[in-house]
């Protein structure tokens, strides 16, 4: 059933739906009260309010069956088919009505839960997350083909035998926090605000080294209770390089290989993501070099970058995530690199800024906004090195 203010509502839409649609035929009362007679007294109105009080009865019936199968709709697990069945009507229900309630029950869903294990949130689009990578997302190639071949191919595996890792590696600006939001946006209907989606930021929810015990149970149950909600889980760990080790060694436990489970089991998936700029400056600088020995950007792949980007992470000291068991055991399926932004990026960047605020702007705004941002190598002004961090909040200064 609906839960707070929504309960009256969809009666309310359910009663209007039954005054659009007839409940039965004209019977003779209604062509004796339509007769006109001019002193009618109660036995000639007796019949006529016989036949309301019929036609009441009958919209009751009929308003209870509409009721049930809208229940059944959005929530299957208190569903009423019995009683949808039994509904002593003598007549089947409305193909129109039937429609009526399919579209109220879509438009509903738009907005709450419609079952109680929020799985019928899950939309797995994979079509709209293969063009928001490839039209929203700006200089990265590789994040695009990565993300979206490893996030389909886990999700279409019928029996998949562990929880999928990706780790997402680069400068601040350059897209990592966006990609994680595509990737919810895409695969919940609700975004990060689903139920079925985590997002732990470890400077945040995990500041203090002395009550990591606490921090332990508490992110444990966090993830327990999304995965009893949903079969389908995303956990998302910003700023992952400061995770402390022993909240590491206690994803390493979700993360490990499992049995397979039996064939007539639900399968329960689980999506970590981690975003680091562990490894940027390392990857900048491979960027840079096969930019200069004469390589295009598009034809840089992730054999040219993952050995340095492996490199940096066991080199960095005092790098728990590096030397943790994720990386060592090899609990991480995809190391994604985010390539620095170039100066034709940020001016993407910047004509989206304008354009998902409704404002207005020319071809010099962009270019004016996009020479705000700092470049280097100093002596070549190539790589932005805030990437297109703080671009919705610099093009107002640059309004037409």
């Amino acid at each position: 059933m609906p839960r707070g203010p929504w309960r009256p509502l969809c009666l309310c839409l359910l009663l209007l739906l039954l005054l659009l649609h007839p409940c039965a035929p004209d019977g003779p009362g209604a062509a004796r009260l339509g007769e006109g007679a001019e002193e009618p007294g109660w036995a000639s109105l007796w019949p006529g309010l016989q036949h309301l009080q019929q036609q009441l009865r009958t919209a009751g019936a009929l308003s209870r069956r509409y009721w049930a199968l809208f229940s059944c709709r959005v929530w299957p697990g208190e569903c009423e088919e019995d009683e949808v069945a039994a509904t002593p009507l003598g007549w089947s229900l409305p193909v129109l009505g039937q429609q009526y309630v399919d579209k109220l029950a879509a438009w509903y869903c738009r907005f709450q839960d419609c079952c109680d294990s929020d799985d019928c949130r899950i939309s797995n689009n994979f079509t709209g997350l293969d063009s928001d990578l490839s039209v929203r997302l700006h200089g990265q190639h590789l994040a695009r083909e990565l993300v979206l071949r490893t996030v389909r191919g886990y999700l279409e595996t019928p029996l998949p035998d562990k929880a999928l890792a990706l780790s997402f590696h680069g400068w601040s600006g350059t897209g990592k926090n966006f990609v994680a939001r595509i990737l919810a946006e895409n695969l919940y209907r609700d975004g990060q605000k689903s139920p079925c989606v985590r997002v732990f930021i470890a400077t945040i929810h995990f500041p203090h080294s002395k009550y990591v015990d606490l921090y332990q149970d508490w992110l444990l149950g966090q993830m327990q209770k999304a995965q009893q909600r949903c079969r389908q889980t995303l956990f998302i760990f910003d700023e992952a390089e400061k995770l402390h080790p022993e909240l590491l060694e206690l994803l390493r436990l979700q993360l490990e290989h499992r049995a397979p489970e039996k064939p007539d089991a639900r399968p329960q998936r689980s999506i970590f993501v981690f975003l680091s700029n562990l490894g940027g400056s390392a990857i900048n600088q491979a960027v840079l070099d096969l930019l200069r020995a004469g390589m295009s950007r598009e034809e840089i792949t992730i054999d040219h970058l993952g050995p340095t980007l492996q490199a940096e992470m066991a080199a960095s000291p005092g790098n728990s995530f590096g030397h943790s068991h994720l990386v060592k055991e090899n609990l991480i399926d995809t190391f994604v690199p985010f390539l620095p932004l170039e100066f034709h990026h940020v001016r993407l960047c910047a004509r989206d800024a304008f354009l998902s605020q409704d404002l207005a702007y020319t071809e010099e705004t962009l270019d004016r906004v996009a020479q705000t941002m700092t470049y280097i190598p100093k002596e070549e002004q190539r790589f932005s090195s805030q990437g297109c961090k703080s671009i919705s909040q610099r093009i107002h200064y640059f309004q037409p």
